[in-house]
């Protein structure tokens, strides 16, 4: 008996950092910006080296550890060092959803990196590899840039597939209606098979309306986008995690240059940004006030919860403890969403909501695949 409580405490003491860290924990972003929600609150990271204004992306083991990180150009290891190889990606920092992380479902050491070029541009949906047990563990990127799709816009998500392995990635086909999905499993991704969706709203007409940020609902069975000018609205969808289609779309709008997207923890709400709203002053000249929305899925009810004093916010991104962050351009602090699943203001929108330590946030957050 004493033998098997010794071992019972040893599996218990054991596990449990396990089950205290997240391989969501970890942000780079911004100018060299970086936050960690390992303890109970987050806390600022100063020794990012990357700056972006706007997509970005992290990867973690699944301790919540940091491997590399990347803006869709240069791929950063764990010592903040540029990978052998990394610094060719067709991204861009100024790409609404750059980069994209995906872990190879059939190995711990592989991971992919997803790409979209800005504005439409003809670089397109790319992907490349790198391969943590090269360079004495820090990693190496041995196959970059391979071709899925162009011209796509700047929109990029992830969510797990029902069987708990193989990940779903999902992005928009550029001046189409098409949502382009792609499975990525034990032998890869699937480049031949992509599955189009043609449904909701074109995204076409200038490069700047390729802007718009793309996430999926906690359980993954609802997507939402945000599409910039001129369409001006927010679309919301449902999507099918056993075949990656997309169908029944749902629109909000006008709400001028519609930027970021985020579902509330529950799923019942969706928050979105935007930056072109004009208003009349006493002199009638016209200046644009930085809003954040929410939407009811339920009722439809629409509410704005709070205005920025920044020029211009971008992302939002749900923490690992539940709230919301905003990204504000050039400002040392985020926004922050403190109740995210209560209705109307009373979700506490907060815009100095958290400090960054004396680094700046710029337009983008990082993105992770979805864990229904």
């Amino acid at each position: 008996m004493r033998q098997l409580f010794s071992a019972l405490f040893t599996f218990l003491f054991l596990a449990q950092p396990l089950a205290a860290q997240r391989p969501t924990d970890l942000w780079y972003f911004g100018r060299q910006a970086g936050l960690s929600f390992a303890s109970d609150a987050p806390t600022p990271l100063l020794d990012g080296a990357m700056t972006t204004y706007e997509g970005c992306a992290t990867a973690t083991t699944k301790r919540g550890e940091l491997l590399f990180y990347t803006d869709g150009q240069t791929v950063w290891n764990r010592q903040h060092q540029p990978m052998p190889n990394g610094r060719r990606l067709m991204g861009s920092g100024s790409s609404t959803q750059s980069a994209l992380i995906v872990p190879d479902p059939g190995s711990g050491n592989i991971f992919y990196i997803f790409t979209v070029a800005p504005q439409g541009g003809p670089d397109g949906l790319r992907y490349s590899v790198v391969d943590m047990t090269r360079d004495n563990g820090l990693g190496d990127v041995p196959r970059i840039n391979l071709l899925l799709l162009t011209p796509v816009a700047e929109k990029l998500a992830a969510v797990r597939h029902p069987n708990g392995r193989d990940v779903w990635v999902v992005a928009h086909r550029w001046n189409s209606n098409a949502f382009v999905t792609f499975l990525v499993t034990a032998d890869g991704v699937a480049s031949g098979k992509p599955i189009l969706s043609n449904v909701g709203s074109m995204n076409a007409g200038p490069g700047r309306n390729a802007i718009g940020t793309l996430k999926f609902s906690p359980d993954g069975t609802k997507l939402a986008t945000a599409i910039w000018r001129e369409s001006n609205k927010f679309e919301v969808y449902d999507f099918d995690r056993n075949t990656g289609k997309v169908s029944n779309p749902r629109g909000f709008g006008p709400y001028p240059e519609a930027y970021g997207v985020e579902f509330s923890p529950d799923g019942t709400k969706l928050y979105g940004t935007c930056n072109g709203n004009s208003l009349a002053t006493s002199t009638k000249s016209q200046v644009s006030e930085t809003q954040v929305w929410q939407f009811d899925l339920k009722t439809k009810a629409a509410v704005q919860v709070g205005h920025s004093a920044n020029h211009k916010i971008g992302a939002l991104q749900r923490g690992p403890d539940g709230k919301i962050y905003v990204a504000r351009e050039d400002n040392s602090f985020l926004g922050v969403i403190e109740k995210p699943n209560v209705s109307g203001e009373a979700c506490g929108y907060v815009d100095d909501g958290l400090k960054l330590g004396g680094r700046h946030s710029k337009l983008g957050l990082p993105g992770f695949i979805v864990e229904p």
